[in-house]
Parts: structure tokens; C-alpha cells; sequence
């Protein structure tokens, strides 16, 4: 039974996709701090605050609508990891890659499933 966000598969998974962002980008080049850096771990931060917070709205228009936010900034980082995978930032993002990918097809589903 699922009593708070954090009993969320999706809000777990989104978590550690978060701690690996932050891993892979302090390989970024420094003078990325306050570029794409930056953006990238504002917009992974994104995603499980938005779950938590929809979660706690106690609507379900509500919570939809920070699903969609959190789908959202999972697609504003699937497009910045491909900017810094094309800018050759050396890093391995067989983790991101992974993690964002469930987590983007599960918040699919939940949007899905919740769509009147």
C-alpha cells in the first residue's frame, strides 16, 4: 500500500537518477557550472519534487498536473543529456539513460491511466 510519495517506485527511481545526474556532471568542464550544468541538475531535481508535491496536493487534478510537469522536465533533460552527449562531454550515461527512461515511461503510464 502506498502511503506517501516516497512508497513511489517512480519517485525512487527518479531519486537516484538525480544522484547519478550529479555524479556524471562534475566530469562536465568547468566552465559548464553555470551553463548546461547547472540546467541539467535544476531540471532533474525537477522530476521527483514534482511527483512529491503532486502527491501531497490531495486532487486528482492536482496531482496530474505535477505528472505532467515532472513528464515534462524529464523531457527537458532527455534533450540536455543529448546536447552534452553531442558537446562530448566525457561521461558514462549508461545509468542516466537507463533510469530516465523508466522513469519517463512510468510517469507515461501514470498519466495515462489517470487521463479522464
Amino acid at each position: 500500500m502506498i502511503h506517501t510519495y516516497k512508497d513511489l517506485i517512480v519517485w525512487q527511481k527518479a531519486m537516484n537518477l538525480v544522484v547519478e545526474i550529479y555524479k556524471i556532471t562534475t566530469l562536465f568542464p568547468k566552465s559548464e557550472l553555470y551553463g548546461l550544468v547547472s540546467q541539467i541538475r535544476r531540471c532533474s531535481v525537477s522530476i521527483p519534487s514534482n511527483i512529491a508535491e503532486g502527491r501531497f496536493r490531495g486532487t486528482k487534478k492536482g496531482y496530474l498536473n505535477f505528472l505532467r510537469i515532472a513528464y515534462s522536465s524529464g523531457a527537458e533533460l532527455e534533450t540536455q543529456i543529448e546536447i552534452s552527449k553531442r558537446l562530448e562531454f566525457n561521461a558514462d550515461y549508461s545509468k542516466v539513460d537507463i533510469l530516465l527512461e523508466e522513469v519517463m515511461k512510468m510517469l507515461n503510464t501514470m498519466l495515462r491511466k489517470m487521463h479522464p
